[in-house]
């Protein structure tokens, strides 16, 4: 009865660490990494700053919708104020290039002037 207990508690202790390791791998999957991107963070920098031409605030490489689905944000100062260019990172098409319309609590607008999608 008590290898039948010990038995079933190991099992059981077995089966968490499994389950959390393949959560913990799961997650670690979903966040983008430079080796998903076809093109580098610095391409697609070089590429946004013809574009628009200013002081990077803030670049990121991130999963969203629209292209290939992972892209590189930039936050682009100017002296017009400050711009938001999403480069796909996968073929550097252009997803995004417009103002960043900030709302009364700093959240920016979904709605940026000149964004494009992809087909």
């Amino acid at each position: 009865m008590k290898t039948n207990l010990r038995l079933s508690r190991a099992l059981t202790a077995a089966v968490i660490l499994a389950i959390g390791a393949g959560t913990a791998a799961a997650y670690a999957n979903n966040s983008p990494s430079k080796a998903d991107a076809k093109i580098t963070m610095e391409q697609a920098k070089a590429q946004a700053l013809q574009l628009q031409p200013g002081s990077i605030k803030d670049a990121e490489l991130e999963h969203e919708q629209g292209g290939s689905g992972l892209r590189y944000s930039f936050d682009i100062q100017t002296q017009q104020g400050e711009h938001e260019v999403g480069i796909d990172a996968m073929n550097d098409k252009v997803l995004e290039n417009g103002m960043d319309h900030g709302d009364a609590n700093g959240i920016a607008d979904d709605h940026k002037d000149g964004e494009t999608q992809d087909d």
